[in-house]
């Protein structure tokens, strides 16, 4: 088939399901039968394209969305292609399949490596903040206070000042020099 061929497929299929869901809608109920059973075959096409081929579950949705189109037959406006509102009612219920779907194989995954899951914690944070503690109690007062309260609490140099007694250029120098016998002491040459 060629594209002007395939249009007039679609268009002449829109016409179709249109005229028996409109006559379904004023009350014929043999067209709109015919109206469910021509779109069940629409609709397993649509969601075949989309499945894993021998899906199961492609009756069942299948279901589903015929279902939901009868639902919802009230929201159609009749100014708007039929198969347009259909198509986007069955990607929503497809889109729910999904979902659930992926929540049910997130809840049956195997546990392949239990040691992955019983990983051990991280303690890294708190081994450095021990490792830290350790090479401050080394330093004197007038240079591990400054470094504690200025570079690690975020105080000012000022409010510093005032905390230790120091004055302001005491808690300068006492980063500095505590910051350069830190480095020492990790570099090993103290």
């Amino acid at each position: 088939m060629n594209r002007t061929t395939d249009i007039t497929a679609a268009q002449i299929q829109e016409a179709h399901l249109r005229t028996l869901f409109l006559s379904g809608l004023d009350g014929d109920e043999i067209a709109y039968r015919q109206f469910l059973g021509a779109l069940g075959a629409h609709l397993r096409g649509f969601l075949r394209r989309r499945l894993q081929p021998g899906s199961a579950d492609i009756e069942d949705l299948v279901q589903e969305v015929l279902l939901a189109v009868h639902n919802a037959r009230h929201t159609y406006r009749a100014q708007d292609p039929l198969t347009a509102w259909i198509h986007a009612i069955a990607r929503y219920k497809l889109t729910d399949y999904f979902r659930a779907r992926a929540r049910h194989d997130a809840l049956n995954d195997p546990l392949d490596d239990a040691a992955e899951l019983l990983a051990a914690p991280d303690l890294e944070p708190a081994q450095a903040k021990r490792d830290l503690g350790k090479l401050l109690d080394g330093l004197p007062d007038r240079q591990r206070l400054p470094i504690v309260h200025v570079k690690l609490e975020g105080l000012s140099v000022t409010e510093t000042a005032r905390k230790t007694g120091l004055s302001e250029s005491a808690v300068k120098i006492g980063v500095h020099r505590g910051l350069k016998a830190l480095a020492a002491k990790i570099r090993g040459t103290r």
